[in-house]
């Protein structure tokens, strides 16, 4: 009898995973890698909303636990995945200098927007109003972290790289089984996959298509992020990512050329070298309607647990969640009311 089976291994997965491992939890992992959210995204972890020079949600707590989380994890793995990069917002206008500076005088948001303004020394950006600084932000290389954590599990014997089949699944008042594999518990964090469940499939999942660029180009010659109509996230050799796009109706993991057209439009906008598109790759994020994460316990069966919505900012949400549901199966203590999916129950009674 096993304590948890989780179903999914992007960043919900490999975060509630870690937590396991921390408490000494015997489990196992299914995943058929069908979602690619996690593998194709760009990976920054960035506590402000630079729209609209606002806070993300709870941005700055997730931060202080994401930090310590992924350094056990680039350790554990003898992977560097947490790469320390300054974002900087390129400022359109005076005005947009001017609403910088007001944001900044916030509480909370003074602690990241730096109140200096960066000129612009790189001759392959147009910026003539310079930029703005977020502190305390960088990129977690997701690509790498699901291939090695993938590795790791699959040595331990803790991996089942499979498609889930819930004609399989049985549940009994005290625990699951899945095919010859028993455990008190079983937690979907299967991103945008969780539309295809039949026990959480309820929940108002609205999966929005991204799309990102690779980008080869050797005399941009920039070490920060720059955020512009468009992210440039610097990588090893000369390469850079650059996205991404917000599509709602398609949902395949296919890219498109509408997409690719789009980012090198923007793109063109402001970066004045030549580039070369090495690579196009797209995801579908697992957004939810009120942008607050889907997380807890199924209405009817009580070891049934969702672990899901991270939309964008899985690498921030991430370990923030997990903890929350691990502490709420485990020791019964309250999810935050804002992620917890009994907002949605009476629209589970109703479907």
């Amino acid at each position: 009898m096993l304590d948890y089976i989780v179903v999914g291994l992007g960043l919900a997965g490999i975060s509630f995973s870690e937590v396991l491992e921390k408490e000494g939890k015997a489990f196992t992992v299914i995943t058929d890698e069908s979602q690619r959210a996690s593998q194709v995204a760009g990976g920054l972890y960035n506590p402000i909303i630079l729209k609209r020079f606002t806070m993300a949600w709870k941005a700055k707590q997730q931060l202080q636990g994401a930090k310590p989380f992924y350094h056990n994890v680039e350790e554990k793995l003898g992977k560097k995945l947490d790469y320390q990069l300054p974002v900087l917002r390129k400022f359109a206008s005076i005005e947009e200098q001017n609403l910088w500076f007001e944001a900044a005088d916030r509480p909370e948001l003074d602690y990241f927007l730096s109140t200096k303004i960066i000129p612009n020394n790189n001759p392959a950006i147009d910026a003539p109003h310079g930029f703005g600084e977020v502190k305390y932000t960088g990129r977690i290389d997701t690509g790498t972290l699901v291939r090695s954590y993938k590795r790791y599990l699959e040595e331990k014997g803790k991996l089942l790289s499979e498609s889930m089949d819930f004609d399989s699944l049985s549940i009994a008042e005290d625990h699951v089984a899945y095919k010859s594999i028993a455990a008190k518990n079983i937690v979907f964090a299967c991103g945008y996959g969780l539309k295809q469940n039949p026990y959480f499939g309820y929940l108002p999942l609205n999966g929005t298509k991204g799309e990102l660029l690779i980008i080869h180009a050797p005399n941009y010659k920039e070490d920060n992020v720059i955020k512009s109509s468009v992210f440039t996230i610097p990588m090893e050799d000369d390469t850079y990512l650059v996205g991404a796009t917000y599509k709602w109706k398609d949902k395949t993991n296919e890219p498109t050329e509408p997409s690719k057209n789009e980012l090198l439009d923007k793109l063109k906008s402001f970066l004045k070298c030549d580039f070369e598109v090495v690579d196009h790759v797209a995801g579908i994020r697992p957004t939810v309607i009120d942008r607050r994460p889907l997380v807890g316990r199924h209405p009817k069966h009580q070891n049934l647990y969702v672990l899901n919505g991270f939309g964008s900012r899985g690498v921030l949400i991430g370990p923030y969640a997990s903890r929350q549901l691990f502490d709420y199966i485990e020791y019964n203590i309250d999810l935050d009311p804002e992620m917890d999916i009994v907002r949605f129950t009476k629209k589970y009674y109703s479907s």
